[in-house]
């Protein structure tokens, strides 16, 4: 993911992409043809590139362990939709 933030949320989902989840780099304000060049190279064929597909690949592989019978966002959607349904009459 190439991050070019600019307002708002931006900065903080930059923040997140590049520094916490890294599968992101970003780009500077003063973007220029070359510069968005060597980024993208960098993701194509780089360690860095190298490093965000493997980081990628392992949100995705707990992404799909959530979804699962038994897994933490099925879990808490179950618990949440229980929760709703007992506050009903009749």
């Amino acid at each position: 993911m190439v991050c070019w933030p600019f307002f708002a949320e931006q900065q903080t989902n930059c923040r997140y992409a590049c520094t916490e989840w890294g599968v992101g780099l970003e780009i500077d304000n003063n973007v220029r043809r070359d510069e968005v060049k060597e980024l993208i190279k960098e993701m194509m064929v780089g360690k860095k590139g190298m490093r965000m597909r493997n980081k990628a690949t392992e949100w995705k592989q707990e992404a799909l362990k959530a979804a699962a019978m038994g897994g933490t966002s099925v879990v808490n959607l179950d618990k949440m939709v229980s929760v709703l349904l007992s506050g009903r009459k009749g």
